[in-house]
Protein backbone atom coordinates (compact mmCIF):
# COMPACT_ATOMS: atom_id res chain seq x y z
CA UNK A 1 0.00 0.00 0.00
CA UNK A 2 1.63 3.23 -1.15
CA UNK A 3 1.32 6.23 1.16
CA UNK A 4 1.07 9.77 -0.22
CA UNK A 5 1.53 12.75 2.07
CA UNK A 6 2.04 12.69 5.77
CA UNK A 7 0.15 13.70 8.87
CA UNK A 8 1.07 17.16 10.10
CA UNK A 9 -0.47 20.14 11.87
CA UNK A 10 1.01 22.89 9.69
CA UNK A 11 1.55 21.68 6.10
CA UNK A 12 3.47 23.74 3.57
CA UNK A 13 1.86 25.24 1.74
CA UNK A 14 -9.49 38.26 -19.40
CA UNK A 15 -10.64 42.78 -20.83
CA UNK A 16 -14.36 43.35 -20.16
CA UNK A 17 -13.92 46.89 -18.82
CA UNK A 18 -11.31 48.54 -21.03
CA UNK A 19 -11.73 52.26 -20.58
CA UNK A 20 -13.90 51.83 -17.47
CA UNK A 21 -11.96 54.34 -15.41
CA UNK A 22 -12.08 57.04 -18.04
CA UNK A 23 -15.74 56.43 -18.83
CA UNK A 24 -16.69 56.59 -15.17
CA UNK A 25 -14.66 59.73 -14.58
CA UNK A 26 -12.57 58.04 -11.88
CA UNK A 27 -8.86 58.03 -11.21
CA UNK A 28 -6.96 54.87 -10.44
CA UNK A 29 -6.52 55.93 -6.84
CA UNK A 30 -10.22 56.60 -6.31
CA UNK A 31 -11.10 53.11 -7.48
CA UNK A 32 -8.30 51.43 -5.60
CA UNK A 33 -8.86 53.16 -2.30
CA UNK A 34 -12.64 53.05 -2.31
CA UNK A 35 -12.71 49.44 -1.17
CA UNK A 36 -9.68 49.08 1.04
CA UNK A 37 -9.07 52.16 3.12
CA UNK A 38 -12.07 52.84 5.29
CA UNK A 39 -14.36 51.12 7.76
CA UNK A 40 -17.41 51.20 5.50
CA UNK A 41 -19.89 48.44 6.17
CA UNK A 42 -19.02 45.29 4.21
CA UNK A 43 -15.62 46.57 3.13
CA UNK A 44 -12.23 45.25 4.11
CA UNK A 45 -10.61 47.16 6.99
CA UNK A 46 -7.70 49.56 6.56
CA UNK A 47 -4.25 48.07 6.14
CA UNK A 48 -5.44 45.54 3.59
CA UNK A 49 -3.02 44.04 1.10
CA UNK A 50 -3.99 45.74 -2.16
CA UNK A 51 -3.33 43.23 -4.93
CA UNK A 52 -4.26 43.80 -8.58
CA UNK A 53 -4.36 40.95 -11.10
CA UNK A 54 -4.63 41.54 -14.85
CA UNK A 55 -8.03 39.87 -15.31
CA UNK A 56 -11.43 40.57 -13.71
CA UNK A 57 -13.07 38.27 -11.19
CA UNK A 58 -16.58 37.58 -12.49
CA UNK A 59 -17.94 34.82 -10.24
CA UNK A 60 -16.97 33.08 -6.99
CA UNK A 61 -19.14 29.96 -7.23
CA UNK A 62 -16.61 27.12 -6.83
CA UNK A 63 -18.46 24.97 -9.39
CA UNK A 64 -19.51 27.56 -11.97
CA UNK A 65 -18.99 26.16 -15.46
CA UNK A 66 -17.40 29.30 -16.83
CA UNK A 67 -14.94 29.95 -14.00
CA UNK A 68 -13.89 26.42 -13.05
CA UNK A 69 -10.39 27.06 -14.37
CA UNK A 70 -10.50 30.86 -14.68
CA UNK A 71 -7.24 32.31 -13.33
CA UNK A 72 -8.70 35.42 -11.70
CA UNK A 73 -11.45 33.47 -9.94
CA UNK A 74 -9.04 30.75 -8.84
CA UNK A 75 -6.79 33.29 -7.11
CA UNK A 76 -9.68 34.34 -4.88
CA UNK A 77 -11.08 30.85 -4.47
CA UNK A 78 -7.78 29.56 -3.10
CA UNK A 79 -8.07 32.17 -0.34
CA UNK A 80 -11.73 31.54 0.46
CA UNK A 81 -11.94 27.76 0.01
CA UNK A 82 -9.74 24.88 1.05
CA UNK A 83 -8.84 21.78 -0.92
CA UNK A 84 -7.87 18.33 0.29
CA UNK A 85 -4.50 18.63 -1.42
CA UNK A 86 -2.28 21.67 -2.04
CA UNK A 87 0.70 22.49 -4.24
CA UNK A 88 4.28 22.72 -3.06
CA UNK A 89 5.85 23.53 -6.41
CA UNK A 90 4.66 20.64 -8.57
CA UNK A 91 4.37 18.26 -5.60
CA UNK A 92 1.00 17.56 -3.93
CA UNK A 93 1.09 18.16 -0.17
CA UNK A 94 -1.51 17.96 2.63
CA UNK A 95 -4.33 20.49 2.88
CA UNK A 96 -7.66 19.53 4.44
CA UNK A 97 -6.42 15.96 4.05
CA UNK A 98 -3.49 15.18 6.33
CA UNK A 99 -2.58 11.98 4.48
CA UNK A 100 -3.80 9.59 1.81
CA UNK A 101 -3.01 6.18 0.44
CA UNK A 102 -3.75 4.17 -2.66
CA UNK A 103 -5.50 1.08 -1.30
CA UNK A 104 -5.44 -0.61 -4.70
CA UNK A 105 -5.24 0.39 -8.36
CA UNK A 106 -8.70 2.00 -8.36
CA UNK A 107 -9.19 3.07 -4.73
CA UNK A 108 -7.80 6.10 -2.90
CA UNK A 109 -8.42 6.79 0.79
CA UNK A 110 -8.03 10.32 2.22
CA UNK A 111 -7.87 11.17 5.93
CA UNK A 112 -9.23 14.60 6.83
CA UNK A 113 -7.87 17.14 9.27
CA UNK A 114 -9.73 17.39 12.57
CA UNK A 115 -10.66 20.83 13.81
CA UNK A 116 -11.09 22.56 10.44
CA UNK A 117 -14.20 24.77 10.38
CA UNK A 118 -16.17 26.69 7.78
CA UNK A 119 -16.63 30.45 7.98
CA UNK A 120 -20.13 29.91 9.41
CA UNK A 121 -18.73 27.82 12.27
CA UNK A 122 -19.63 24.36 11.00
CA UNK A 123 -17.06 21.56 11.08
CA UNK A 124 -15.53 20.28 7.84
CA UNK A 125 -16.45 16.61 7.45
CA UNK A 126 -16.19 13.84 4.91
CA UNK A 127 -19.85 14.37 3.99
CA UNK A 128 -18.99 17.85 2.72
CA UNK A 129 -16.24 16.43 0.53
CA UNK A 130 -18.60 13.83 -0.94
CA UNK A 131 -21.23 16.49 -1.72
CA UNK A 132 -18.66 18.78 -3.35
CA UNK A 133 -17.29 16.04 -5.60
CA UNK A 134 -20.78 15.05 -6.69
CA UNK A 135 -21.67 18.68 -7.38
CA UNK A 136 -18.53 19.11 -9.46
CA UNK A 137 -19.42 16.04 -11.49
CA UNK A 138 -22.97 17.30 -12.01
CA UNK A 139 -21.89 20.66 -13.48
CA UNK A 140 -20.46 20.55 -16.98
CA UNK A 141 -17.34 22.67 -16.97
CA UNK A 142 -13.71 22.82 -18.00
CA UNK A 143 -13.02 20.47 -15.08
CA UNK A 144 -15.47 17.78 -16.14
CA UNK A 145 -12.85 15.53 -17.73
CA UNK A 146 -10.83 15.48 -14.51
CA UNK A 147 -13.63 13.81 -12.56
CA UNK A 148 -15.01 11.41 -15.18
CA UNK A 149 -12.90 8.49 -13.88
CA UNK A 150 -14.38 8.76 -10.36
CA UNK A 151 -17.25 6.29 -10.22
CA UNK A 152 -18.04 6.65 -6.53
CA UNK A 153 -17.06 8.62 -3.45
CA UNK A 154 -18.14 7.82 0.09
CA UNK A 155 -17.70 9.05 3.64
CA UNK A 156 -16.48 6.07 5.69
CA UNK A 157 -16.71 8.22 8.83
CA UNK A 158 -16.52 11.94 9.62
CA UNK A 159 -12.86 12.15 8.67
CA UNK A 160 -12.30 9.45 6.04
CA UNK A 161 -13.21 9.72 2.35
CA UNK A 162 -12.81 6.92 -0.21
CA UNK A 163 -12.68 7.57 -3.96
CA UNK A 164 -13.18 4.72 -6.44
CA UNK A 165 -12.23 5.14 -10.10
CA UNK A 166 -13.21 3.12 -13.16
CA UNK A 167 -9.54 2.48 -13.98
CA UNK A 168 -6.20 3.32 -12.37
CA UNK A 169 -5.98 7.10 -11.95
CA UNK A 170 -2.56 8.39 -10.93
CA UNK A 171 -3.63 12.03 -11.21
CA UNK A 172 -6.36 12.08 -8.54
CA UNK A 173 -4.26 13.76 -5.80
CA UNK A 174 -3.10 16.56 -8.09
CA UNK A 175 -6.64 17.00 -9.46
CA UNK A 176 -7.90 17.42 -5.90
CA UNK A 177 -5.97 20.70 -5.70
CA UNK A 178 -8.93 22.03 -7.72
CA UNK A 179 -11.81 20.56 -5.69
CA UNK A 180 -12.97 23.38 -3.43
CA UNK A 181 -14.77 22.30 -0.26
CA UNK A 182 -17.93 24.04 0.97
CA UNK A 183 -20.67 22.96 3.40
CA UNK A 184 -22.83 20.15 2.04
CA UNK A 185 -25.99 22.26 2.31
CA UNK A 186 -24.51 25.05 0.17
CA UNK A 187 -23.10 23.15 -2.81
CA UNK A 188 -25.91 24.36 -5.09
CA UNK A 189 -26.79 27.61 -3.29
CA UNK A 190 -26.87 30.59 -5.75
CA UNK A 191 -25.55 32.82 -2.95
CA UNK A 192 -22.18 31.12 -3.37
CA UNK A 193 -21.64 33.22 -6.50
CA UNK A 194 -21.37 36.43 -4.46
CA UNK A 195 -20.85 35.64 -0.75
CA UNK A 196 -19.50 32.09 -0.64
CA UNK A 197 -18.81 30.14 2.53
CA UNK A 198 -15.59 28.14 2.62
CA UNK A 199 -12.99 27.13 5.18
CA UNK A 200 -10.04 29.11 3.80
CA UNK A 201 -7.91 31.73 5.55
CA UNK A 202 -10.11 34.59 4.29
CA UNK A 203 -13.82 35.17 3.89
CA UNK A 204 -15.62 37.43 1.44
CA UNK A 205 -16.69 40.81 2.82
CA UNK A 206 -17.70 42.43 -0.47
CA UNK A 207 -17.70 41.43 -4.11
CA UNK A 208 -18.60 43.49 -7.16
CA UNK A 209 -18.15 41.35 -10.30
CA UNK A 210 -15.45 42.63 -12.67
CA UNK A 211 -14.66 45.49 -10.27
CA UNK A 212 -13.31 44.39 -6.89
CA UNK A 213 -13.17 41.71 -4.22
CA UNK A 214 -12.76 42.54 -0.52
CA UNK A 215 -11.62 39.75 1.81
CA UNK A 216 -11.22 39.73 5.59
CA UNK A 217 -9.20 37.33 7.68
CA UNK A 218 -10.86 34.21 9.10
CA UNK A 219 -9.37 34.10 12.59
CA UNK A 220 -10.44 30.49 13.25
CA UNK A 221 -8.52 29.10 10.30
CA UNK A 222 -7.10 25.66 11.15
CA UNK A 223 -3.54 26.70 10.20
CA UNK A 224 -3.69 29.87 12.28
CA UNK A 225 -4.77 33.39 11.27
CA UNK A 226 -3.10 35.02 8.29
CA UNK A 227 -0.58 37.80 9.02
CA UNK A 228 -2.71 40.51 7.39
CA UNK A 229 -6.26 41.39 8.41
CA UNK A 230 -7.58 41.86 4.89
CA UNK A 231 -6.92 41.60 1.16
CA UNK A 232 -8.40 44.00 -1.37
CA UNK A 233 -8.33 42.98 -5.03
CA UNK A 234 -9.44 45.79 -7.38
CA UNK A 235 -9.52 45.21 -11.11
CA UNK A 236 -7.90 47.93 -13.21
CA UNK A 237 -8.67 47.49 -16.88
CA UNK A 238 -5.99 49.93 -18.03
CA UNK A 239 -2.48 48.60 -17.53
CA UNK A 240 -0.98 52.08 -17.41
CA UNK A 241 -3.28 53.00 -14.52
CA UNK A 242 -2.30 49.85 -12.63
CA UNK A 243 1.43 50.46 -13.14
CA UNK A 244 1.02 54.07 -11.99
CA UNK A 245 -0.85 52.89 -8.90
CA UNK A 246 1.99 50.49 -8.06
CA UNK A 247 4.62 53.18 -8.53
CA UNK A 248 2.76 55.61 -6.25
CA UNK A 249 1.98 53.03 -3.58
CA UNK A 250 -1.78 52.95 -4.11
CA UNK A 251 -1.54 49.20 -4.66
CA UNK A 252 0.96 46.82 -3.07
CA UNK A 253 1.15 44.06 -5.67
CA UNK A 254 0.59 43.93 -9.42
CA UNK A 255 0.82 40.95 -11.73
CA UNK A 256 1.44 40.08 -14.43
CA UNK A 257 3.46 43.17 -15.28
CA UNK A 258 3.26 43.24 -19.10
CA UNK A 259 6.58 42.94 -20.92
CA UNK A 260 6.22 46.41 -22.44
CA UNK A 261 5.70 47.89 -18.96
CA UNK A 262 8.57 46.20 -17.13
CA UNK A 263 10.80 49.19 -17.78
CA UNK A 264 8.24 51.37 -15.98
CA UNK A 265 8.54 49.20 -12.88
CA UNK A 266 12.17 48.09 -12.77
CA UNK A 267 14.32 50.41 -10.69
CA UNK A 268 11.40 52.32 -9.16
CA UNK A 269 12.18 53.24 -5.58
CA UNK A 270 10.12 51.23 -3.15
CA UNK A 271 9.16 48.57 -5.72
CA UNK A 272 10.70 45.13 -6.21
CA UNK A 273 10.29 43.38 -9.55
CA UNK A 274 10.59 39.61 -9.75
CA UNK A 275 9.95 37.28 -12.66
CA UNK A 276 9.26 33.55 -12.90
CA UNK A 277 8.84 31.23 -15.92
CA UNK A 278 5.15 30.49 -15.80
CA UNK A 279 2.79 27.67 -16.69
CA UNK A 280 0.82 30.22 -18.72
CA UNK A 281 1.18 30.30 -22.48
CA UNK A 282 -0.48 31.56 -25.63
CA UNK A 283 -2.24 29.14 -27.95
CA UNK A 284 -4.00 29.72 -31.25
CA UNK A 285 -6.36 26.81 -31.81
CA UNK A 286 -7.80 25.88 -35.18
CA UNK A 287 -11.36 24.62 -35.31
CA UNK A 288 -10.32 21.30 -36.81
CA UNK A 289 -13.94 20.38 -37.47
CA UNK A 290 -14.54 23.37 -39.75
CA UNK A 291 -13.16 23.76 -43.27
CA UNK A 292 -10.50 24.51 -44.34
CA UNK A 293 -8.90 23.60 -41.01
CA UNK A 294 -10.05 20.01 -41.33
CA UNK A 295 -6.96 19.62 -43.54
CA UNK A 296 -3.68 19.42 -41.56
CA UNK A 297 -1.81 20.77 -44.59
CA UNK A 298 -3.67 24.05 -44.16
CA UNK A 299 -2.97 24.16 -40.45
CA UNK A 300 0.75 23.55 -41.02
CA UNK A 301 0.81 26.24 -43.70
CA UNK A 302 -0.57 28.72 -41.18
CA UNK A 303 2.28 27.80 -38.84
CA UNK A 304 4.93 28.14 -41.59
CA UNK A 305 3.68 31.63 -42.44
CA UNK A 306 4.73 32.91 -39.02
CA UNK A 307 8.18 34.01 -37.94
CA UNK A 308 7.38 33.36 -34.31
CA UNK A 309 10.91 33.95 -33.09
CA UNK A 310 10.77 37.49 -34.48
CA UNK A 311 7.17 38.14 -33.43
CA UNK A 312 7.67 36.93 -29.85
CA UNK A 313 11.03 38.66 -29.52
CA UNK A 314 9.74 42.03 -30.73
CA UNK A 315 6.56 41.98 -28.69
CA UNK A 316 7.63 40.34 -25.45
CA UNK A 317 11.40 40.59 -25.20
CA UNK A 318 12.43 38.82 -22.00
CA UNK A 319 8.77 38.53 -21.00
CA UNK A 320 8.17 35.33 -22.97
CA UNK A 321 9.90 32.36 -24.51
CA UNK A 322 9.12 30.89 -27.94
CA UNK A 323 7.57 27.45 -27.46
CA UNK A 324 8.80 24.13 -28.79
CA UNK A 325 5.86 22.00 -27.63
CA UNK A 326 2.13 22.38 -26.94
CA UNK A 327 2.87 22.92 -23.22
CA UNK A 328 5.51 25.10 -21.51
CA UNK A 329 8.95 23.64 -20.82
CA UNK A 330 8.44 24.02 -17.05
CA UNK A 331 5.45 21.63 -17.02
CA UNK A 332 5.77 17.91 -16.24
CA UNK A 333 5.39 15.98 -19.50
CA UNK A 334 6.95 18.61 -21.77
CA UNK A 335 8.93 17.18 -24.68
CA UNK A 336 10.72 19.51 -27.11
CA UNK A 337 9.76 19.28 -30.80
CA UNK A 338 11.38 20.57 -33.98
CA UNK A 339 10.07 24.12 -34.49
CA UNK A 340 8.13 24.84 -37.68
CA UNK A 341 10.45 26.81 -39.98
CA UNK A 342 9.35 30.24 -41.15
CA UNK A 343 8.81 29.49 -44.83
CA UNK A 344 6.05 31.52 -46.59
CA UNK A 345 6.84 29.89 -49.94
CA UNK A 346 6.31 26.42 -48.49
CA UNK A 347 3.10 27.69 -46.89
CA UNK A 348 1.79 28.90 -50.25
CA UNK A 349 2.68 25.56 -51.88
CA UNK A 350 0.84 23.70 -49.14
CA UNK A 351 -2.26 25.81 -49.70
CA UNK A 352 -2.12 25.11 -53.46
CA UNK A 353 -1.84 21.37 -52.76
CA UNK A 354 -4.90 21.69 -50.53
CA UNK A 355 -6.84 23.37 -53.38
CA UNK A 356 -6.53 26.85 -51.90
CA UNK A 357 -4.12 28.45 -54.36
CA UNK A 358 -5.98 31.76 -54.14
CA UNK A 359 -5.92 31.72 -50.33
CA UNK A 360 -9.08 31.91 -48.28
CA UNK A 361 -10.99 34.01 -45.76
CA UNK A 362 -11.37 33.12 -42.11
CA UNK A 363 -11.60 34.74 -38.67
CA UNK A 364 -9.70 34.92 -35.39
CA UNK A 365 -11.38 35.67 -32.07
CA UNK A 366 -9.84 36.66 -28.74
CA UNK A 367 -10.51 38.86 -25.71
CA UNK A 368 -7.91 41.47 -24.81
CA UNK A 369 -7.58 40.64 -21.11
CA UNK A 370 -6.62 37.05 -21.83
CA UNK A 371 -2.97 38.08 -21.49
CA UNK A 372 -0.39 40.78 -22.14
CA UNK A 373 -0.22 42.18 -25.67
CA UNK A 374 -2.99 39.86 -26.89
CA UNK A 375 -4.25 42.33 -29.48
CA UNK A 376 -0.74 43.03 -30.74
CA UNK A 377 0.03 39.31 -31.02
CA UNK A 378 -3.20 38.72 -32.94
CA UNK A 379 -2.48 41.58 -35.32
CA UNK A 380 1.08 40.37 -35.94
CA UNK A 381 -0.16 36.92 -36.93
CA UNK A 382 -2.96 38.31 -39.07
CA UNK A 383 -0.45 40.46 -40.98
CA UNK A 384 1.82 37.47 -41.61
CA UNK A 385 -1.09 35.33 -42.83
CA UNK A 386 -2.14 38.06 -45.26
CA UNK A 387 1.23 37.66 -46.98
CA UNK A 388 0.33 34.08 -48.00
CA UNK A 389 -3.15 35.05 -49.18
CA UNK A 390 -5.11 34.21 -46.01
CA UNK A 391 -7.44 37.06 -45.14
CA UNK A 392 -8.31 36.94 -41.44
CA UNK A 393 -11.18 38.90 -39.95
CA UNK A 394 -10.22 40.05 -36.41
CA UNK A 395 -12.86 39.56 -33.70
CA UNK A 396 -11.98 41.18 -30.37
CA UNK A 397 -14.78 40.18 -28.00
CA UNK A 398 -15.93 40.68 -24.45
CA UNK A 399 -14.86 37.76 -22.29
CA UNK A 400 -18.38 36.38 -21.75
CA UNK A 401 -19.13 36.32 -25.48
CA UNK A 402 -15.72 34.77 -26.26
CA UNK A 403 -16.30 32.05 -23.67
CA UNK A 404 -19.77 31.23 -24.98
CA UNK A 405 -18.51 30.91 -28.54
CA UNK A 406 -15.45 28.94 -27.45
CA UNK A 407 -17.54 26.33 -25.66
CA UNK A 408 -19.95 25.94 -28.58
CA UNK A 409 -17.18 25.68 -31.21
CA UNK A 410 -18.58 28.78 -32.92
CA UNK A 411 -15.25 30.04 -34.31
CA UNK A 412 -12.61 29.46 -36.98
CA UNK A 413 -9.48 30.27 -34.96
CA UNK A 414 -9.21 31.48 -31.39
CA UNK A 415 -6.31 33.04 -29.50
CA UNK A 416 -6.01 32.84 -25.73
CA UNK A 417 -3.70 32.24 -22.84
CA UNK A 418 -4.01 28.96 -21.00
CA UNK A 419 -2.51 27.93 -17.68
CA UNK A 420 -1.47 24.40 -16.79
CA UNK A 421 -2.89 24.99 -13.32
CA UNK A 422 -1.60 21.76 -11.79
CA UNK A 423 1.82 21.86 -13.48
CA UNK A 424 1.12 18.44 -14.99
CA UNK A 425 0.49 17.64 -18.67
CA UNK A 426 -2.59 15.66 -17.67
CA UNK A 427 -4.35 18.93 -16.89
CA UNK A 428 -3.88 20.28 -20.41
CA UNK A 429 -3.09 17.47 -22.83
CA UNK A 430 -5.18 14.88 -21.00
CA UNK A 431 -8.12 17.23 -20.46
CA UNK A 432 -8.33 19.22 -23.69
CA UNK A 433 -7.11 17.06 -26.57
CA UNK A 434 -9.18 13.89 -26.30
CA UNK A 435 -11.86 13.13 -28.86
CA UNK A 436 -14.46 13.11 -26.10
CA UNK A 437 -13.45 16.56 -24.89
CA UNK A 438 -13.94 17.95 -28.43
CA UNK A 439 -12.55 21.35 -27.49
CA UNK A 440 -11.30 22.23 -30.98
CA UNK A 441 -13.03 19.71 -33.24
CA UNK A 442 -9.97 17.44 -33.25
CA UNK A 443 -10.38 13.68 -32.95
CA UNK A 444 -7.52 11.16 -32.88
CA UNK A 445 -8.14 7.68 -31.40
CA UNK A 446 -4.41 6.99 -31.25
CA UNK A 447 -3.84 10.09 -29.15
CA UNK A 448 -6.83 9.14 -27.00
CA UNK A 449 -5.20 5.81 -26.14
CA UNK A 450 -1.87 7.44 -25.24
CA UNK A 451 -3.50 10.04 -23.01
CA UNK A 452 -5.68 7.42 -21.33
CA UNK A 453 -2.65 5.32 -20.41
CA UNK A 454 -0.70 8.38 -19.24
CA UNK A 455 -3.51 9.24 -16.84
CA UNK A 456 -3.54 5.74 -15.35
CA UNK A 457 0.07 4.73 -14.76
CA UNK A 458 1.79 5.74 -11.55
CA UNK A 459 5.37 5.47 -12.84
CA UNK A 460 6.64 8.99 -13.57
CA UNK A 461 9.12 7.83 -16.20
CA UNK A 462 6.45 6.00 -18.17
CA UNK A 463 4.14 9.02 -17.94
CA UNK A 464 6.89 11.22 -19.37
CA UNK A 465 7.33 8.82 -22.31
CA UNK A 466 3.63 8.87 -23.04
CA UNK A 467 3.28 12.62 -22.83
CA UNK A 468 6.30 12.98 -25.12
CA UNK A 469 4.36 10.97 -27.71
CA UNK A 470 1.28 13.12 -27.13
CA UNK A 471 3.30 16.33 -27.56
CA UNK A 472 4.64 15.07 -30.89
CA UNK A 473 1.17 14.16 -32.24
CA UNK A 474 -0.41 17.49 -31.27
CA UNK A 475 2.58 19.37 -32.69
CA UNK A 476 2.90 17.43 -35.95
CA UNK A 477 -0.86 17.59 -36.60
CA UNK A 478 -0.73 21.36 -35.98
CA UNK A 479 -3.89 21.23 -33.90
CA UNK A 480 -2.95 24.72 -32.86
CA UNK A 481 -0.13 27.23 -32.97
CA UNK A 482 1.74 27.69 -29.71
CA UNK A 483 3.55 31.03 -29.93
CA UNK A 484 4.87 31.86 -26.48
CA UNK A 485 5.23 30.72 -22.88
CA UNK A 486 4.99 33.77 -20.66
CA UNK A 487 7.41 34.89 -18.01
CA UNK A 488 5.26 36.40 -15.26
CA UNK A 489 6.46 39.68 -13.80
CA UNK A 490 5.40 40.53 -10.25
CA UNK A 491 5.69 44.11 -9.00
CA UNK A 492 5.75 44.25 -5.20
CA UNK A 493 6.07 47.15 -2.78
CA UNK A 494 9.24 46.82 -0.71
CA UNK A 495 7.38 46.99 2.59
CA UNK A 496 5.95 43.49 2.14
CA UNK A 497 7.42 40.10 3.03
CA UNK A 498 6.37 36.47 2.73
CA UNK A 499 5.45 36.65 -0.95
CA UNK A 500 6.43 33.79 -3.27
CA UNK A 501 5.85 34.14 -7.04
CA UNK A 502 3.85 31.27 -8.50
CA UNK A 503 4.29 29.76 -11.99
CA UNK A 504 0.52 29.22 -12.26
CA UNK A 505 -0.20 32.95 -11.68
CA UNK A 506 -1.99 32.03 -8.43
CA UNK A 507 0.35 33.11 -5.60
CA UNK A 508 -0.58 32.34 -2.00
CA UNK A 509 -1.49 35.83 -0.77
CA UNK A 510 -2.41 34.49 2.67
CA UNK A 511 1.29 34.29 3.61
CA UNK A 512 2.08 37.93 2.82
CA UNK A 513 2.86 40.26 5.71
CA UNK A 514 4.07 43.81 6.22
CA UNK A 515 7.61 44.24 7.48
Amino acid sequence: MATWGQREDHPAEHLGRRGFLALAGLSASSVLLSGCGGPARGSAPGGALRAAFGQPVTDLDPYNAGTAVDEASLIVKRLVFDTLVRHDGTKPVPGLATSWERANDTTWVFHLRRGATFHDGGAVTARDVVACLKRTQAVTSAQTALWKPVTSVRADDDFTVTFVTDKPDATLPVNLTLLFIVPERLVADPAQKRRPIGSGPFRVAEFTPSTKVELVRFDRYWDGPAPLRAISMPYLAETSSAVTALRTGEIDLLWPVPPDQIGEVRGVRGVDLTTVPSWTYYLNWFNCGRKPFTDPRVRRAMYQALDLKEIVGKLFGSGAQAMDAPIPSTVFGHAAQEPYPHDPDAARRALREAGLGDGFETSLMWFDATGPLARELAQSMISAWARIGVRVRPESLEKAQWLQRLNTLDWDMELQTNTVTTGDAAFTLGRLYTSKANRMGYKNPGLDAILAEAGQVADAGRREELYAKACRIVWDDAVGIFPAALVTGYGLRSGLAGFTPAPNNQPDLSAVRRR
